[in-house]
């Protein structure tokens, strides 16, 4: 048995067709072509479509149009608010002048009455009091606009202050009782409506009770201890005006006090004005 073989220049059979198949099927489109055969060659040079071209014709008129709102906006609120501003603007109307009535002259002296309100003050002395001894000035008759308005008596508060023979525009502080109804602390200075001032008499010197003591340098010194008198008069803080008397009040050397204050150049010291008799004259006026 032998081979057969086309002729030398005929068309080589098919070796994947065999004779009850029909022709080899072509590739399959974008797939893979059948076995046994080679891909088909790829296209090169196959111009890519064109990108799409992009505008900001629209982005611009956006904002534009975005912009004119804004700003009729705001000019709409501008307008809103001055109308509602010509609304709210009270109408204007002529005033009149008051009738004034007569009323009392500050500065005359008169105490004020209990429960009425104090007269204007025009006092250019007047001030108003950082501290419980800012009060003395009183005593010189400048009204303490801070201190508390005098309403009678009853409930009020008072400091007394006394001058010393020596400078008698020099007022210290007198002890009042801690117990007492009109007692005031020192913090408490805006509460006062009372000041008790007193005021040395002069000419009412005694004679001098020598009293020993020894100086800082332990040398021995004799210090001329002077009585004197003093009168108590009261005042309304808040006007400086006098609302009482409190009568005469000693300043009495029965004794040589512990502890002094004298002039060294002249050896002399002034006994303090009682506070038994302070006491009982502000209780009397007071109570």
């Amino acid at each position: 048995m032998s081979d057969s073989h086309p002729p030398y220049g005929e068309q080589q059979p098919d070796p994947n067709v065999t004779p009850w198949s029909g022709p080899p099927a072509p590739p399959q489109q974008g797939g893979y072509p059948p076995y046994g055969q080679p891909p088909p060659p790829p296209h090169y040079g196959t111009p890519l479509p064109p990108a799409p071209n992009t505008s900001n014709k629209g982005l611009i008129i956006g904002l534009v149009a975005g912009a004119v709102v804004v700003i009729l906006a705001i000019c709409g609120a501008g307008i809103g608010i001055l109308l509602a501003y010509d609304d709210d603007e009270p109408a204007r109307g002529t005033s009149s002048t008051p009738t004034l009535g007569t009323g009392s002259t500050p500065g005359t002296g008169t105490a004020p009455t209990p429960g009425q309100a104090d007269p204007p003050n025009d006092n250019n002395n007047s001030m108003t009091a950082r501290y419980s001894s800012d009060l003395s000035n009183v005593c010189e008759g400048s009204p303490i606009l801070n201190a508390a308005p005098y309403s009678g008596p009853a409930g009020a508060k008072a400091y007394t202050f006394s001058n010393n023979p020596d400078r008698p525009t020099y007022w210290s502080s007198k002890y009042v009782p801690s117990d007492k109804s009109y007692y005031a602390k020192g913090s408490d200075y805006q509460k006062v409506s009372v000041v008790g001032c007193l005021r040395f008499d002069e000419g009412s010197q005694g004679a001098p009770k020598k009293c020993q003591y020894k100086d800082k340098d332990e040398k021995q010194v004799t210090v001329d201890y002077v009585s004197s008198r003093y009168t108590l008069t009261l005042y309304a803080a808040r006007t400086a005006e006098k609302i009482g008397d409190g009568g005469t009040v000693t300043a009495p050397t029965n004794r040589c006090p512990s502890f002094i204050s004298y002039d060294k150049t002249t050896m002399r010291a002034y006994a303090a004005p009682d506070s038994g008799t302070i006491e009982a004259a502000l209780d009397k006026f007071l109570s």
